[in-house]
């Protein structure tokens, strides 16, 4: 019988640990990265009030193209660092979810750091 690691669970049990450690409060809230097969979602966290405070993905209406690339990536970074400017939100933490930092991951961050944000 083949063993198969659940890669899920893996990045669950990874994305505990993180979560550890990092924690939003109102000056400098959480920025949340998750990554499915077609889409990718960010989220500004202020965890202290456990509220969302800003957020962005490839499933916005006005979003235009395909969700599950580099560019998709890049595009939703840029939108989640000017909707948290116009709220006043510079400084972040980022969260990667216990995704590995490459690909659309980095994008994201990528395209979130020239938006504004600092982390």
């Amino acid at each position: 019988m083949i063993n198969k690691p659940d890669n899920n669970k893996a990045r669950l049990r990874r994305h505990k640990r993180v979560r550890g450690k990092i924690s939003g409060t109102a000056e400098r809230p959480r920025l949340n990265v998750f990554r499915s097969l077609h889409h990718i979602y960010a989220q500004v966290i202020d965890d202290v009030a456990g509220v969302t405070l800003v957020a962005a993905s490839t499933m916005d209406k006005d979003f235009e193209g395909t969700g599950g690339n580099k560019e998709a990536a890049k595009k939703v970074g840029l939108a989640i660092a000017k909707k948290a400017a116009e709220k006043g939100i510079i400084e972040v933490r980022f969260d990667r979810g216990g995704f590995v930092y490459h690909g659309r991951i980095k994008e994201l961050a990528d395209g979130a750091r020239e938006g504004g944000l600092k982390f």
